[in-house]
């Protein structure tokens, strides 16, 4: 399956988290799944901008007070009087600026200074009004959304929650300590899929109780890994080390025994083309990540940010094209996936980008997308490596 058909397929496979309702101190980084609507004005009375006195009409002014934060009732000022104010402070009827502490001179009751009318005020309702829609469905509840919520005095948000994701590591050559030796080769592709997940708006979850984390290793038992897709409770799984068509890749039999669909097999890429997803009969989603290291970031950039995406309720971004000055070789059938640094010139290729190396990603700004082709291409797609990197606009 070509590459842009696969990533926009995984995305449409997906079925976005059943709508709850969150407190703020568990929002955020869900989705909102209703518009962010005031129920008051913000400010809800006229507020001191800064630290100093309220005044009211030209001066110089007679100081008649202090005004203390959290007090309800400011009372009110005559023509030629001013009252001592803090920032936020409510304003008392008739202010009509405030001259700020820097520029204040006060002589006993006497107050001189530049006054200008509406200076260093904050009017009511400056930043919203009751019914006002600050947000959209859709957006991400960033720190700054949860504390625009509790500004208009909010406590709960109806979001899409963030969907877990669970990751079986498959191999009997693999080892989780030390180097590889002959014979053995140290598991990288573990290492990397609690922090993808994370980075990409998901929660890793325990691949099979409580006694695995994210990441559960198996052997290659085709029984092994059909008890653990079974067992595992989360939205997409992530099999790595399956996927391909050799005698230790269980991956297709298992989901077989399953009654799993098969959504895509295999996506015409370079590296990463055996990397597949399906859908178990209970709607659970399983991707299947190649064996080496790079192919399988690059299957989980292709289609696991492209399922998280949908399950969380956002679109699939488009990407940015940029130019490739000293141009990149083509596959003739088949998408290339190339580490690049960015430069004012364009995307550079850095090199060591072979299916088995991550030298070349771990050094990189970005992957570029290289269209198939029968020569070399002279401009490029940007493929993020950090799924929670805001997208480069398309």
């Amino acid at each position: 399956m070509p590459w842009d058909v696969a990533r926009r397929l995984a995305h449409a496979a997906a079925r976005p988290g059943k709508v709850v309702s969150r407190g703020l101190d568990t929002a955020g980084e869900c989705v909102l799944a209703t518009p962010l609507v005031s129920p008051v004005a913000v400010p809800p009375v006229d507020r001191a901008a800064m630290d100093g006195y309220a005044v009211r009409g030209a001066g110089p002014w007679r100081v008649i007070g202090q005004v203390k934060a959290g007090t309800a009732d400011p009372g009110a000022l005559e023509d030629g009087e001013a009252t001592g104010i803090v920032t936020g402070a409510a304003l008392p009827d008739g202010a009509t600026s405030v001259v700020r502490s820097e520029d204040a001179a006060v002589s006993g009751d006497r107050l001189e200074g530049a006054a200008e009318d509406g200076r260093h005020i904050r009017r009511a309702g400056e930043e919203c009004r009751p019914g006002d829609h600050l947000l959209p469905a859709g957006v991400v509840v960033t720190p700054a959304v949860l504390g625009l919520a509790a500004t208009v005095g909010l406590n709960r948000l109806t979001v899409i929650p963030s969907p877990t994701v669970a990751a079986l590591v498959t191999g009997d050559e693999l080892v989780h300590r030390g180097p590889s030796t002959p014979g053995r080769v140290r598991d990288a592709i573990g290492p990397m899929l609690p922090t993808l997940i994370t980075r990409s708006g998901a929660k890793p979850t325990a691949a099979t109780g409580e006694e695995y984390g994210a990441v559960r290793h198996l052997g290659d038992s085709r029984e092994e890994l059909i008890d653990a897709l079974r067992e595992t409770r989360a939205d997409l799984i992530l099999v790595s080390g399956s996927s391909a068509a050799g005698p230790a890749d269980h991956l297709r039999p298992a989901l077989a025994a399953l009654g799993a669909e098969l959504i895509i097999d295999g996506v015409a890429c370079r590296p990463g083309h055996p990397q597949a997803l399906a859908q178990l009969p209970d709607g659970r989603l399983v991707l299947g990540l190649p064996g080496n290291p790079f192919a399988a970031l690059v299957a989980f950039l292709t289609l696991g940010v492209a399922a998280i995406r949908r399950l969380r309720g956002l679109p699939l971004p488009e990407l940015t094209h940029i130019a490739v000055p000293g141009a990149i070789p083509c596959h003739p059938t088949s998408t290339r996936l190339v580490p690049v640094r960015l430069t004012p010139q364009g995307a550079v290729p850095i090199g060591h980008g072979g299916a088995a190396m991550l030298r070349g990603p771990a050094t990189a700004d970005a992957l570029a997308v290289v269209a198939p082709g029968p020569s070399e291409a002279i401009a490029a797609r940007l493929l993020p490596l950090d799924p929670g990197a805001r997208p480069w606009a398309g």
